[in-house]
């Protein structure tokens, strides 16, 4: 096992990974910009490497200098969080060609699963059921009113690379798909990395279910339960839960399975999730797409399993062969607390005058700031994660209800009253929601 690991990425989640490193004994090494020096996750490491300006492409976004930082702590391996560079292919070789242990999947295998339409072919070859689509991508508009016309409206129309819901859009006719074509063309040559646009069959009433899977080094994958992550507003997620209130068990042995398939076909190795579209009326569903790194959401499936997923992810960098036993009980459910206008979503960054977390029985907050703290416009607005832990969805909700009233934020603006509409609002509670519920609440 390696000693020191360097945490190249910021907020919440590097705080998060820093307390496991430490937890099992290892050295954990932070890297910054300028507006995150006053931050926990840089006073709770054992060193903290400035790494330059607020701007990410002169920070956590510059592999020469996260790279440096690791030569010159002394860090024998590199975990990425999520974003950033935690699927950059080429940040990975670069983490290995210096001698480092890039805590990851293979370079390989996240270049095959970066790009949608590949993923999608790859899974379809794999047994995984994908959604009816295109298998190349889409030149132009001629191309994709002639894929629309063969697949049957309506269709998704969404970027072959990039994530977290960026180009997506639904046509519902052919004056609909010319909107969303050029909407999905521009997201792609600002945010994809690549020009090419793919059209997919859309689910009317849809659920976004994902499955947690290991890949350890014996090439064994395996399967530890799915989170339900309907709760989205513009195609992202907001809240997730596990296990899903709204797939049956066929259904949830059919998913685990196909996502093991999905792990198998791309040697996987480490933590990733594979994502998939349930038809909730069918009670079907189609691979979506897969994300090779630690996901937001993966504090829910830790409340029910009791399995650290950074710590997976540690000892199988190291060359673990044995699978964690699972036995999941109870259910979770995790809120995103972001720095947002609760109504429209658009975030309100700030200086906090107030931070106050609730705490109790079943209740986990991961969080990136602490009182005093600014919230600044450069990154993510997400500021903690909220998450609660029932032996039933009842006892979860019921605990949601007294920490969400119970969490303090004075400062930025904050989406805690939307946790709080949405734990009252009847579809939600009942379990028979789909990925549509935000858009009907502002409706």
């Amino acid at each position: 096992m390696f000693e020191s690991v360097l945490v190249a990425n910021r907020g919440e989640i590097a705080r998060r990974i820093i307390r496991t490193v430490q937890r099992v004994g290892l050295r954990a090494v932070a890297v910054y910009s300028e507006a995150d020096a006053d931050l926990p996750f840089v006073r709770e490491a054992d060193e903290a490497i400035l790494l330059g300006p607020a701007n990410p492409a002169q920070s956590y976004l510059d592999a020469a200098k996260v790279l440096e930082a690791a030569r010159v702590s002394g860090a024998q391996a590199v975990h990425p969080g999520y974003g950033f560079f935690s699927e950059n292919a080429g940040f990975a070789r670069a983490v290995i060609d210096a001698g480092l242990t890039w805590i990851g999947p293979s370079p390989e295998a996240i270049e095959r699963m970066g790009d949608k339409i590949n993923a999608r072919n790859l899974m379809e070859a794999a047994g995984v059921p994908v959604a009816a689509g295109t298998r190349e991508p889409v030149a132009d508009l001629e191309e994709a009113v002639a894929a629309a016309a063969g697949i049957g409206y309506p269709v998704m129309v969404k970027t072959a690379g990039g994530g977290g819901g960026i180009g997506m859009g639904v046509a519902h006719d052919e004056a609909g798909l010319a909107k969303a074509f050029e909407q999905a063309s521009r997201a792609a040559s600002r945010f994809g990395g690549t020009s090419a646009i793919l059209l997919e069959r859309y689910i009317e009433r849809a659920r976004h279910v994902e499955v947690q899977i290991l890949g350890l080094a014996d090439g064994t994958v395996v399967a530890l339960g799915e989170r339900d992550c309907s709760v989205q507003r513009r195609h992202q997620k907001v809240v997730e839960e596990t296990p899903s209130p709204g797939i049956t068990q066929e259904l949830r042995e059919r998913m685990l399975a196909a996502a093991v398939r999905a792990g198998e076909a791309v040697g996987y190795l480490g933590a990733g999730t594979v994502e998939c579209l349930v038809d909730a009326d069918k009670q079907d569903f189609v691979f979506l797409e897969m994300n090779t790194r630690l996901q937001v959401e993966h504090p829910v499936t830790e409340l029910v399993t009791g399995v650290d997923l950074v710590e997976q992810q540690l000892l199988i960098a190291a060359g673990e062969k044995t699978a964690p036993s699972v036995v999941a009980q109870g259910h979770a459910i995790e809120f995103r607390v972001y720095a947002e206008d609760p109504k429209r979503f658009f975030p309100g960054p700030g200086k906090i005058d107030v931070w106050a977390e609730p705490s109790g029985e079943g209740v986990r907050v991961d969080s990136g700031y602490a009182d005093g703290n600014t919230v600044t416009p450069f990154y993510d607005p997400l500021m903690a994660k909220l998450c609660v832990f029932g032996q039933t969805r009842a006892e979860a909700l019921e605990r949601a209800r007294v920490a969400v009233a119970d969490f303090k934020v004075v400062g930025p603006k904050n989406n805690l009253p939307f946790c709080a509409e949405l734990l009252e609002h009847p579809e939600f509670v009942g379990g028979d929601y789909d990925t549509g519920l935000v858009a009907r609440m502002r409706a």
